[in-house]
C-alpha cells in the first residue's frame, strides 16, 4: 500500500457493549483494519438508538485499542412518537417535499453538530472517512461534507427509508461504496443509477470460535430438548411477532398430527416486543459472545424471520458453525444468500415453515449438507481475510488515483420546498424484487 493510511470511522454509537447491527459493524471493520491503518472513531455520545441521549462521556477515550472521539447529541430523538410517526407518513406515503425529507432525517437523529464539524475540519488529517448507515444524520452530512474522501457502508435495508430522495445524490456522490450483499448492491444501483461510482460487495466477518461448547450451553442454560434459535433484537420489526405465531402453529399441528415435538423456540437478545408465556419459548436475555456461539453450535437450525436486512452477520456465523438456516423468503437478502451459499430453507407462509422445519428436524443427512455448504461460504466470502483484502484493495487504489465525481449539491431553498417528492414506499416498490443473481454482480474499481 506504501504509506500507512490514516482512516477516520463515521458511526452513530459505538462501544464495546453496543451490539446494534451497523454498529457492530463499524467496530468489526476498526479493529481488523487497525493493524494496517490508521484509526479513528467519530461518534455520538448516545447508547441508545431509540432516544440518542447522551450517557456517554464527551470527549476522547479508547476502546479495543481504537481511538474514540465521542460528541454530544444536540437534540434526543422526538420524545412523542406521534411526531416522528407523523413525519414517516409524510415523506413515505404522500407526495412531500425535500425539506420534509430533512426534517425526518433530523427527527430521526442523531442530531450531532460537533461531529459534522470535526469531519469538515479535519481538512488532510485522514486519508478517507468510512461512514457506516446512510440513513441516519452522521453518515449522510459527513458523505456530503467530505464527499472525494468517504467510503460509504450503506448498509441499507429494502424498507421505505430506501426510497427517500435525498439518498440518490449522496451515493452518486461518494468516493466509494461498500456493500453488504449483492441485494443491496443492485437495489441501490436501480435506485440511484450510480454505476460509475467504485464499488465492491465485502459485507462483514465474525470471530469465530474454534472449538464451540454445545454441551456446556445445554448446561448452562438447561436446554435439555432440541431447539432452533433465533438472535436479534427481539422486535416487530425484525418478524419476531409473526415467528411467534408461526412457531406456536406449527406446535398445534405437530400436535394434531400425534407429532408432539419436543422442540423449543430460544430466543437471544434484548426484547421491545412481549414475549409469548409459552412453556416451549425461552428467552435467555443478553448473553456473552462465548455462550451465544455455545447455543447457536447447540442449535437444530437458526431462525431468520426478518422482512429486512442489507446482510446478516448471525446468519453468517451459523454457517460458520455448520448449521442450517431457516429465513423468510420475503427477504430478498436472506433470500439470495440461502440460494447462493446453498445453506439455508426459507419460508413464505406457516405451511413452508412447518415443512422446510420439519425437513431439516427429520433428515440428518439434508441438515448436515446444509451446515457443510454454509461452512464452505462462510470460508470463502466472509473470513477476516477476505473482507480485510477487499478493503484495503478498495482503499489502496482510491489512493493512487484521483476523485472521478463530485457529489451534487442540494437544491436551493425554493427547490427544497416544493412538494414534488413521491412516497418513498412507492419508490421502493418499483426497485428490482427477489434475489439478485451472480450474473448481476457489478464490482467496480477506480
Amino acid at each position: 500500500m506504501g504509506r500507512r493510511l490514516s482512516l477516520a470511522i463515521v458511526v452513530q454509537r459505538y462501544g464495546a457493549d453496543i451490539n446494534g447491527g451497523a454498529e457492530l459493524h463499524a467496530r468489526y471493520i476498526a479493529e481488523h483494519l487497525a493493524p494496517h491503518a490508521d484509526i479513528r472513531v467519530l461518534t455520538t455520545c448516545a447508547r441508545d438508538y431509540l432516544t440518542w441521549r447522551n450517557e456517554l462521556p464527551p470527549g476522547s477515550t479508547e476502546i479495543n485499542g481504537i481511538a474514540v472521539e465521542r460528541f454530544p447529541v444536540s437534540r434526543e430523538r422526538a420524545r412523542d412518537l406521534l411526531e416522528f410517526g407523523l413525519h414517516s407518513t409524510r415523506v413515505f406515503h404522500q407526495r412531500h417535499s425535500l425539506d420534509d425529507e430533512l426534517a425526518w432525517l433530523d427527527v430521526q437523529g442523531p442530531v450531532c453538530p460537533g461531529l459534522l464539524r470535526r469531519v469538515a475540519d479535519a481538512g488532510g488529517e485522514f486519508d478517507f472517512v468510512i461512514a457506516f448507515s446512510l440513513r441516519y444524520p452522521t453518515a449522510f452530512h459527513a458523505a456530503r461534507l467530505a464527499p472525494d474522501r468517504t467510503v460509504l457502508v450503506p448498509t441499507m435495508e429494502k424498507e421505505s427509508a430506501m426510497g427517500l430522495s435525498l439518498l440518490p445524490p449522496v451515493l452518486r456522490g461518494v468516493r466509494a461504496i461498500m456493500y453488504n450483499s449483492l441485494e443491496e448492491q443492485h437495489q441501490l444501483q436501480a435506485l440511484s443509477g450510480n454505476q460509475h461510482v467504485p464499488g465492491v460487495v465485502v459485507g462483514i466477518g465474525s470471530d469465530i470460535p474454534a472449538d464451540p461448547q454445545p454441551a456446556r450451553a445445554r448446561a448452562r442454560f438447561g436446554l435439555t430438548n432440541r431447539f432452533i434459535l433465533y438472535v436479534g433484537r427481539i422486535d416487530a420489526n425484525k418478524g419476531c411477532d409473526e415467528l411467534f405465531a408461526l412457531f406456536q402453529s406449527y406446535l398445534r399441528v405437530s400436535y394434531l398430527k400425534l407429532q408432539d415435538r419436543e422442540l423449543d423456540l430460544v430466543l437471544i437478545g434484548t426484547p421491545v416486543l412481549p414475549i409469548p408465556e409459552h412453556p416451549r419459548i425461552r428467552h435467555l436475555g443478553f448473553v456473552s459472545d462465548a455462550d451465544k456461539f455455545d447455543v447457536l453450535a447447540a442449535a437444530e437450525a437458526l431462525v431468520m424471520p426478518s422482512y429486512y436486512e442489507s446482510l446478516s452477520m448471525v446468519a453468517l456465523e451459523a454457517w460458520a458453525l455448520g448449521r442450517p438456516v431457516l429465513a423468510n423468503a420475503r427477504c430478498d437478502v436472506l433470500l439470495g444468500q440461502s440460494l447462493r451459499s446453498g445453506a439455508g430453507l426459507f419460508y413464505r407462509d406457516a405451511e413452508e415453515f412447518g415443512a422446510a422445519l420439519d425437513a431439516i428436524l427429520d433428515d440428518p443427512a439434508l441438515a448436515a449438507t446444509l451446515g457443510a455448504s454454509g461452512q464452505q461460504y462462510f470460508a470463502k466470502h466472509y473470513r477476516w481475510n477476505v473482507i480485510e483484502s477487499k478493503y484495503l484493495e478498495m482503499l489502496t487504489q482510491l489512493a493512487d488515483a484521483g476523485p472521478t465525481h463530485g457529489m451534487e449539491p442540494l437544491p436551493g431553498w425554493q427547490e427544497r420546498r416544493r412538494r414534488n417528492k413521491p412516497p418513498a414506499a412507492d419508490v421502493v416498490a418499483a426497485l428490482p424484487v427477489g434475489p439478485a443473481r451472480d450474473e448481476d454482480r457489478s464490482e467496480t474499481h477506480p
